[in-house]
């Protein structure tokens, strides 16, 4: 299993265009991805994290992962536009 920390930050004033298009990528991701098992974005609390979005994502293994990723230009071209710079992705390994 393939554990990854996504980190978004949104340009400012593009927060709520944002939402709207994860709301649209991510069932597709679901729906196209079966070794997915978690793709689940989260917006950050707090006033200086208020243009920042964390995805949590789940593979099931090595393989799903490098199937999400070679469809990420295409999954995320609608995204892109409204990030300020790129994303900071962390891969993790479950413990237990």
């Amino acid at each position: 299993m393939i554990t990854i920390i996504a980190t978004l930050k949104i340009k400012e004033g593009k927060m709520d265009e944002a939402i709207e298009v994860i709301k649209e990528i991510v069932p597709k991701v679901k729906n196209s991805e079966s070794g997915c098992k978690a793709y689940i974005p989260h917006v950050v609390k707090g006033k200086k994290n208020k243009n920042m979005i964390i995805f949590y994502e789940v593979y099931e293994n090595k393989e799903a992962f490098n199937k999400h990723s070679a469809d990420l230009p295409k999954t995320l071209e609608k995204l892109f536009p409204l990030l300020e710079g790129g994303m900071d992705v962390k891969t993790c390994t479950p413990i237990i």
